[in-house]
């Protein structure tokens, strides 16, 4: 069921290969990593005058975007996964959207300075349908890639397939399939959302809900922020069909709601 999804995303996006190429070991974090092409950097400053306010429309699962911003394929701890996606219109969110996450972003850079990050799909430049996503289409919907340990260090290696990330297996303790070594920061996933929902709140919105596999709820609350993020009211799903859960075990998926 994933690898289908996944092929259904390649396919949409016309590309079988990832577009950022590491080029490092994993000793080298991607701030070394030169994601940022001129084609890139010259689609980024094409939208990037918008002033007019961001328009939502509709839900999350049947819905539009108007004046959308878009992301900034890369900042000093994060950047967009995936250069086909990106250059496809596939990197816009609802303006305080975008400035709740780079909060965020900004906020975790002084909590965990040695860390980086990276965002997933968020919604197409209108909003509406964005194959194969049942959701991200009215600008308050983004995909975050899951922070991953090797060793218990931070580890990189498995953030630049692009697209082909979404295909990556963990099981239900968060270790990778193909390598037992490698598995996900649930201390630090707990962190980036509840810092994602601090600075919602400080833009007059909230988080309505966090998807992700529900096999690895256990392990997420079971860390130190973790705890914090059981008890925060932030509503994590309870329950997933067997195609929806076993996608979101490489990623979270976050829907933004006004307050």
């Amino acid at each position: 069921m994933k690898i289908l999804f996944v092929s259904i995303i390649l396919c949409t996006l016309g590309s079988c290969t990832a577009q950022i190429k590491s080029t490092s070991s994993d000793s080298i974090s991607p701030q070394t990593v030169d994601v940022v092409s001129s084609k890139v950097d010259e689609h980024y400053h094409s939208y990037d005058s918008i002033q007019e306010p961001s328009i939502s429309t509709g839900s999350v699962s049947n819905g539009s975007l108007k004046n959308g911003r878009i992301f900034p394929f890369s900042g000093n701890n994060f950047h967009y996964f995936d250069t086909t996606s990106y250059l496809a219109d596939r990197g816009f969110t609802n303006e305080k959207v975008l400035k709740t996450v780079l909060e965020a972003y900004t906020e975790l850079e002084t909590l965990l300075p040695e860390r980086h990050f990276c965002i997933m799909e968020c919604s197409h430049k209108h909003g509406g349908k964005l194959f194969p996503h049942r959701t991200h289409q009215n600008g308050l919907s983004i995909d975050f890639m899951m922070p991953k340990l090797k060793d218990s260090k931070p580890y990189y290696e498995l953030d630049n397939l692009g697209a082909q990330h979404y295909m990556l297996t963990f099981d239900e303790n968060g270790n990778y399939s193909e390598d037992k070594s490698i598995s996900l920061d649930f201390n630090t996933i707990a962190l980036h959302i509840l810092e994602l929902q601090k600075a919602a709140k400080k833009n007059g919105m909230s988080i309505a809900k966090v998807i992700i596999n529900t096999s690895l709820k256990d392990e997420l609350f079971a860390t130190e922020n973790g705890k914090v993020l059981k008890t925060s009211g932030i509503y994590v799903v309870r329950n997933l069909s067997p195609l929806i859960n076993a996608i979101h075990d490489d990623h979270f998926h976050i829907d933004f709601k006004f307050d």
